[in-house]
C-alpha cells in the first residue's frame, strides 16, 4: 500500500492551482450513455475516481479514451449491457450514477449497492422513488437493485432531503423522457450547473441549475458534447484552510469567486487574513480566532466534505470552536486520530465536535480513514512537529490529484512511498 511520509512544523509559501472539480467530472463522464456520438470533456482531473469511472464505461462496452492528459473523448455507442463490473461497483459511490442514464437509454439498469467512503448510511432510496415515479419497477434483493423503465414519464418530483446524487441521477434519466420533468428540493452545488451546462450542449432542456427548482425537458435523441469540467471549489477550500493553519502567504489561482463565499464567510469570521480577486485567492499569516459554530448545510451552505477540514483548521484557532455536520454521522469519528496528536477536542455526539484551541499537534502514524478525512490528516501533519506516516493514501488519490507533489512546490516536506 502507498503511504506519506510527512515532516511537519514547516511554514507553506508560494502559489498553487485548484484542479477540476471531483464531484463534476464523474456524473459528466455517467452522461455520456444518453448519446451514442462523441462526447469530449476537457480540464479532466488526474484522480483515481476519474480512471475508476472509466472502467465501469468500458465493463458496460464503452469506448474511454484520454486524448490528452486532459481531454477525455468518450462513445458509447457500442454499449449493450446494463450491469456495470461488480468489483467496480464496490469501489465507488458515484457508480450509482450509471442508473439514470441507463434507464434512460436502455429501459433497464442492475446492480450490487455502490461502495465508497464509509462515513455514514449512504441509501440510494431517494433515487429509486423518483425512478417509480418517472414509469420504472424497482426489485431489491440480497442488497443487488434491479430497475426497469418500460414506460417512462415525467413527471414533478419532490426530494426528501437535496441530494446531490439523487438530483443528478434524476436529470440523467430525465433528459430521454419527452416532455417536462420538475424536481423540487434540488440540489444546487456547482457541479449540478457544470452537469446542466453539459446535458445543454446535447440539446436537452435545462432550467433553473443552481436553484432548489430544476426542470428538464428531454431529448429522444441527444447528441454529442463538447464541454468542461469547472474548479473544485472543495479543494480551494481545503488550500485556504490548510494555507492559513500552516501561517505561510499562499495564493491559490483558478477560484470561482461565487463557489467559495460560504469558505470566505468562515475564514473571516476565523480571522484569516486574506484577499479575493480575479480568480485569485491570497491567504497570508494570521492570528486565528475560534467561532461559536460551524453548519454544514445544503448549498449555499457550508460544504459537508470540509468539515474535516476545518476542525483541523480549528484546533490552530483561540478559543472553542463547535463544528456540526449533520448529514453523516460517521464525519466525526476521525478525531481520535487528531486527539492523539495533541489536540483538545470533545466529541458531543456523532455529528457535533468542539474544538478547543490553539493545540500544538505532534506526529504521528495514522491509516486514512477515507478522502476528506485523509487530506485533514495530512493537513494535521503538515501542522504538527516531528515525522508522520499516513497509510492508505489511495483514498486519497481518489479526490486529489498528486497532492504530495504540488504541496511540495509550497514547501511542505512529503514524500510518497510504496
Amino acid at each position: 500500500m502507498p503511504r506519506f511520509f510527512i515532516q511537519g512544523g514547516r511554514e507553506l509559501n508560494g502559489a498553487i492551482d485548484v484542479a477540476a472539480n471531483k464531484n463534476a467530472i464523474l456524473p459528466m463522464m455517467a452522461a455520456t450513455l444518453l448519446t451514442d456520438q462523441d462526447c469530449v470533456i476537457g480540464n479532466v482531473p488526474a484522480i483515481a475516481d476519474v480512471f475508476v469511472m472509466a472502467e465501469l464505461l468500458q465493463s458496460v462496452g464503452a469506448r474511454v479514451e484520454f486524448t490528452d492528459p486532459r481531454t477525455l473523448t468518450i462513445n458509447t455507442s457500442a454499449v449493450r449491457d446494463t450491469h456495470p463490473a461488480g468489483e467496480l461497483v464496490a469501489k465507488m459511490r458515484a457508480s450509482v450514477l450509471l442508473a439514470g442514464p441507463l434507464l434512460a437509454r436502455f429501459g433497464h439498469w442492475s446492480m450490487d449497492h455502490p461502495g465508497g467512503d464509509s462515513i455514514g448510511t449512504r441509501s440510494i432510496r431517494a433515487h429509486l422513488e423518483a425512478f417509480q415515479i418517472l414509469g420504472s419497477t424497482v426489485e431489491i434483493g440480497h442488497g443487488r437493485y434491479e430497475v426497469r423503465n418500460h414506460h417512462p414519464h415525467p413527471a414533478s418530483i419532490l426530494l426528501e432531503e437535496a441530494s446531490v446524487t439523487a438530483t443528478e441521477n434524476i436529470m440523467l434519466l430525465a433528459a430521454r423522457i419527452p416532455g417536462r420533468t420538475t424536481i423540487r428540493n434540488a440540489a444546487c452545488e456547482p457541479h449540478i450547473e457544470n452537469l446542466a451546462h453539459m446535458l445543454e450542449s446535447m440539446g436537452i432542456g435545462i432550467e433553473g441549475a443552481g436553484t432548489n427548482r430544476l426542470h428538464i425537458v428531454g431529448a429522444e435523441s441527444p447528441g454529442g458534447a463538447f464541454c468542461e469540467v469547472w474548479p473544485d471549489h472543495t479543494e480551494a477550500g481545503t488550500f485556504a484552510a490548510l494555507a492559513a493553519a500552516c501561517h505561510g502567504t499562499v495564493t491559490i489561482r483558478n477560484v470561482r469567486e461565487e463557489h467559495i463565499e460560504n469558505v470566505i464567510h468562515v475564514l473571516h469570521r476565523m480571522n484569516v487574513d486574506l484577499r479575493l480577486h480575479d480568480h485569485t485567492l491570497e491567504i497570508r499569516p494570521s492570528d486565528l480566532h475560534g467561532v461559536r459554530q460551524i453548519v454544514t448545510g445544503p448549498w449555499p451552505g457550508f460544504p459537508t466534505d470540509l468539515a474535516s477540514i476545518f476542525i483541523v483548521l480549528a484546533t490552530q484557532a483561540a478559543g472553542m470552536t463547535l463544528v456540526h455536520d449533520w448529514m453523516y454521522e460517521s464525519r466525526m469519528f476521525f478525531i481520535d486520530r487528531l486527539k492523539e496528536m495533541g489536540a483538545q477536542i470533545v466529541l458531543a455526539d456523532p455529528h457535533r465536535c468542539v474544538v478547543s484551541g490553539p493545540s500544538e499537534l505532534r506526529g504521528r502514524e495514522f491509516v486514512s480513514p477515507d478522502i476528506r478525512a485523509g487530506i485533514a490528516l495530512v493537513m494535521a501533519s503538515l501542522i504538527a512537529s516531528g515525522p508522520s506516516e499516513i497509510d492508505r493514501i489511495e483514498l486519497i488519490d481518489r479526490g486529489y490529484e498528486r497532492i504530495d507533489e504540488r504541496l511540495r512546490s509550497l514547501g511542505a516536506d512529503i514524500v510518497r512511498a510504496e
